[in-house]
């Protein structure tokens, strides 16, 4: 099989596999998951690789082609750490103060507020986001232009293994625990979570509220590397897992609305995606509270 195609796979068998095991231990069986939910989750899940991604991939070399010919494959030849270190920065480093960006804007939130509604973790989270919040991601555009410029050959390796690491960091396995269960793997421990996002600290990401000392809502930003987090202040490392999900406006938009907002919106004022800017905009930074219905 060609290097490409196993990239490809990788993320789709992870994901098939955590899935299985997440229903084998009865996530999917309880009421907290409406069929809206799932709708969200398996359109983001198909939509993001196959139409938006590719997409932004043919828009970019198209244009780089026509504008900047002279760079294509211009680093093809310089070794594969630059090439590492340039999706690290340019993607995920990106990606990093794209969330972060998200969780201060109160725009911006309304694009990231599908990610966060749902009130259990598993898998399927990973991708929940509006369309367009994946659509002006810059780290996308980076990608593309970097594969342009001949990176593309790390891109097939770095891809799936970003991948794969935050489906972990949001599945329900807590993979994590492990390290936390025996005190000859603490040191271990203490690189692994703050060098990727982990169960531990992604789920304090996604906690209700900071006031049960686990979650940490507005921090813990980091996709494939926490370690953004460590060195730009927000990281929150408690080996510990919150037990309450979940956002502050409670209104349960039809996925439709959450997915494509703003093009289309909802018919609840209540809703704070009723409209660009409503009375019930909540500023994202902060920290959770009861919504009077």
């Amino acid at each position: 099989m060609e290097v490409e195609s196993i990239s490809k796979v990788i993320p789709g068998i992870a994901i098939l596999v955590l899935g299985i095991l997440e229903a084998i231990g009865g996530l999917y069986l309880n009421d907290r998951r409406s069929k809206n939910d799932f709708t969200i989750e398996l359109i983001s899940l198909v939509t993001l690789p196959t139409l938006i991604q590719p997409a932004i991939f043919l828009l970019v070399i198209w244009a780089m082609q026509l504008f900047a010919p002279n760079l294509e494959d211009y680093f093809i030849s310089t070794s594969f750490w630059w090439h590492i270190l340039a999706f690290l920065i340019l993607d995920d480093m990106t990606q990093y103060w794209w969330h972060r960006l998200s969780h201060v804007n109160r725009t911006m939130w309304k694009l990231h507020r599908p990610h966060h509604v749902v009130e259990e973790m598993g898998v399927l989270v990973t991708y929940r986001n509006a369309t367009l919040y994946y659509a002006f991601m810059p780290g996308i555009w980076f990608s593309a232009a970097l594969v342009y410029m001949g990176m593309g050959y790390v891109y097939l390796f770095y891809l799936p293994i970003k991948l794969v690491i935050i489906m972990l960091a949001h599945s329900e396995t807590k993979w994590d625990r492990i390290l936390y269960r025996y005190k000859v793997l603490s040191p271990l421990a203490w690189i692994i979570e703050r060098t990727i996002s982990t169960p531990s600290t992604h789920y304090a990401h996604h906690g209700l509220t900071a006031e049960d000392g686990v979650s940490h809502p507005n921090g813990n930003y980091g996709n494939l590397l926490f370690l953004w987090d460590v060195l730009f202040g927000t990281a929150k490392i408690t080996r510990k897992y919150p037990t309450r999900f979940g956002a502050w406006n409670q209104v349960k938009e039809p996925w439709y609305v959450q997915l494509l907002f703003p093009i289309i919106r909802s018919k609840d004022p209540r809703s704070e995606l009723h409209s660009i800017k409503t009375n019930n905009d909540y500023d994202p930074s902060v920290d959770f509270k009861e919504f009077n219905r």
